[in-house]
C-alpha cells in the first residue's frame, strides 16, 4: 500500500516568534514561543486554514521587550503553551507535514531546525520554500534585505493586523504567497 504523496497545490505558510531581549544577546538564541500557520490552496487561492500555536520555552523567560514587540504575555504562554514536541504532532497530522510544501519569509526554518536539534525533535516537514528569496527574485527587488511588510506594499497589499505575531504574519505571509504562486483571475477573486 502507498503512502500519502506529495500535496503540490498547497503551500504552508508559517511564523515563528521567539523569546527576545534588548540586552545585547542574540536574538536568534531565544526559543520559539509561538508558530503560526496559515494553509493556501493554490488552485482556488483560498487561504483553508489557519491556527496559532504557543509554545512553552523549557529555558527562556518572556522579557517585557518580547511582549512589547510581539504582545505575548508570559501568563498567555504559562496558560495556552504547549510542549514543542506536542505542537510539532499537530502540525504533521493537521496541516500534513512532509506531504506539503512549508514556506516563511526568511530562513524561520533554519530556526526551526536549530531548536528541533537542540531538543531532539523531528522537523515536521521536509519540502522548504524561503519566500523572500523568491519574491526578490521574481519582483527584481535589489534590496538584499526587504522585510515581509516592505515586499506586501511592492505587491500592492495593505497589511492586516499587529506585526510579530505569528498568527498575523503568517496570514499575511499566505496573502502575499498568493501573489507569487496563483494566477491573476485567483488573485483578483481575493483582493
Amino acid at each position: 500500500m502507498l503512502g500519502k504523496v506529495m500535496n503540490f497545490n498547497r503551500i504552508v505558510c508559517f511564523d515563528l516568534e521567539m523569546c527576545c531581549w534588548n540586552d545585547g544577546r542574540d536574538p536568534k538564541t531565544g526559543e520559539i514561543i509561538e508558530i503560526g500557520l496559515a494553509e493556501l490552496d493554490l488552485d482556488t487561492g483560498e487561504i483553508v486554514r489557519r491556527t496559532q500555536h504557543y509554545v512553552k520555552p523549557e529555558h527562556d523567560e518572556i522579557s517585557e521587550f518580547c511582549t512589547e514587540l510581539t504582545g505575548i504575555k508570559p501568563q498567555v504562554i504559562h496558560k495556552n503553551g504547549k510542549p514543542l514536541a506536542e505542537i510539532l504532532r499537530s502540525m504533521e497530522s493537521k496541516f500534513g507535514g512532509k506531504h506539503k510544501i512549508y514556506a516563511a519569509w526568511g530562513h524561520d526554518d533554519r530556526i526551526l531546525h536549530a531548536e528541533c536539534a537542540a531538543k531532539g525533535l523531528k522537523v515536521p516537514f521536509t519540502e522548504y520554500i524561503n519566500l523572500a528569496m523568491i519574491f526578490r527574485l521574481q519582483r527584481h527587488v535589489k534590496k538584499k534585505r526587504c522585510g515581509q511588510r516592505a515586499a506586501m506594499e511592492i505587491a500592492g497589499l495593505e497589511w492586516e493586523g499587529r506585526q510579530h505575531s505569528g498568527y498575523v504574519d503568517a496570514y499575511n505571509l499566505a496573502r502575499l504567497t498568493r501573489t507569487l504562486f496563483c494566477d491573476s483571475d485567483t488573485q483578483e477573486k481575493h483582493k
